[in-house]
């Protein structure tokens, strides 16, 4: 009863931060299948995250899964950002009521599995020997936990930088682009002006800085979870990027639910020239980019000592406790989303990295990254690519962290150490 009681408190806080996020992300709920009464068929229900482009993925995904057989009809349902996804989640599985599919973001993989939410799917991949060896190995170190697979690589992505290459022509800069940290701030010098321009706009986001602490030989927590370790020299030296280029004027970082849109309309409006952002963006930039009239490249995230990346974005799972009938139609709808096919359309869709290797060299592939180079960085830099921290609390932790980060960041007479460690005291009295 205990337990439970905690898992209830739990769903509820989560639900009331979900709350108080960003409703621009909100789109209605809909059926991907509005026409089908689904007469005799198995109904499962599958929640996804995320609008715009992303959203009509998952919807027409679902469509064409819905059209492929008579036995199970999908319903698709819009469920917000991942942090609203999660919270509702849990939610729904504490009242009984989960959806029979869902997404987790990767670093909450562990969380969902942990406590009983999610379904092990090894015995699934094991009796249809399933070849795992087609996803592609750098987006599989979030599908475990404890040595099972828990979910299939969906929509995964890295982050990557994009530049407005009209504006760097403009100022001079090579289309190069940036190779190293001290490239980057070079870049970020040229493009900011007396007009209210800077080099970036940015975020203070958790799956960035994970990108620059393991550039700088770092991580934001040790191997089996059970300390943080960004106040560490390497998360000092990673912050203190960030902390220099704010200072120097070339940078600007935003805070609160609405940083991300913020930061993307200041690159689309011309008022920066660089951004750090998802291979998620990639085709919804480049729609806008068009509409603006500039020229939109993509790169990887200049290195610092290393040359690694964090992946990001979802993997499909089945919720636990459901009947054999249930799961064996879930099963066969995850099966679906995850085939090459559907990943390939996926990735032409959105911007996501194919997580199939087949899908990433087929034909389909292959003619779009010779037309649209862009689309093909994120994949190449995969081989930089390395998993997200799946801790238990780890969501909070990223929250602490991210809190005494931006208290810093308006504050420039902290020292860099005083706040990570303040950070790390708190996250650290969390995991125990």
């Amino acid at each position: 009863m205990k337990k439970l009681s905690l898992f209830l408190i739990m769903a509820l806080a989560l639900m009331v931060m979900a709350a108080c996020g960003n409703g621009e992300d909100s789109e209605p709920s809909a059926s991907a299948d509005t026409g089908g009464n689904a007469d005799g068929k198995i109904e499962l229900t599958y929640w996804y995250a995320w609008g715009d482009k992303i959203g009509e993925n998952n919807q027409n995904l679902v469509k064409q899964f819905n059209e492929s057989q008579d036995e199970i009809h999908v319903t698709a349902e819009f469920q917000g950002s991942y942090d609203e996804l999660h919270a509702k989640t849990q939610a729904a599985f504490a009242a009984g009521n989960a959806p029979e599919v869902t997404q987790n973001e990767i670093a909450s993989m562990g969380v969902f599995a942990k406590s009983g939410m999610t379904q092990d799917l090894t015995s699934f991949i094991e009796d249809e020997e399933i070849e795992m060896d087609d996803f592609n190995p750098g987006l599989m170190g979030n599908s475990y936990v404890d040595g099972k697979v828990y979910g299939l690589p969906y929509l995964r992505s890295t982050p990557i930088l994009y530049m407005n290459a009209t504006m760097a022509e403009e100022v001079g800069l090579s289309l190069d682009g940036p190779e190293t940290w001290e490239d980057f701030k070079e870049y970020a010098r040229a493009f900011t002006n007396d007009e209210g321009r800077v080099g970036m706009s940015g975020a203070i986001d958790l799956w960035i800085y994970e990108a620059l602490i393991a550039q700088a030989g770092g991580s934001t927590m040790n191997e089996d979870y059970t300390e943080v370790a960004f106040n560490s020299a390497a998360g000092a030296q990673a912050f203190d990027l960030w902390r220099d280029m704010v200072a120097e004027g070339t940078l600007k970082l935003n805070s609160g639910t609405e940083a991300g849109d913020k930061m993307k309309q200041d690159f689309i409006n011309g008022h920066s020239g660089m951004l750090f952002s998802s291979t998620a963006d990639l085709s919804y930039l480049l729609q806008l980019a068009d509409e603006k009239g500039f020229e939109l490249r993509t790169y990887f995230m200049p290195s610092g000592e290393h040359a690694k990346v964090p992946t990001g974005g979802a993997n499909l799972v089945m919720t636990n406790d459901l009947d054999e009938e249930k799961q064996q139609a879930a099963w066969e709808f995850i099966k679906f989303m995850t085939a090459s096919e559907q990943t390939a359309y996926a990735s032409e869709y959105t911007g996501y990295l194919p997580s199939r290797l087949s899908a990433a060299e087929s034909e389909k592939m292959q003619s779009l990254y010779e037309e649209k180079p862009q689309f093909k960085v994120a994949v190449d830099q995969l081989e930089n690519g390395i998993a997200r921290p799946m801790a238990e609390n780890y969501p909070e932790v990223v929250k602490i962290l991210i809190d005494e980060m931006t208290r810093a960041i308006l504050d420039d007479s902290i020292p860099t150490q005083d706040a990570l460690d303040a950070a790390a005291e708190k996250a650290n009295a969390v995991l125990k």
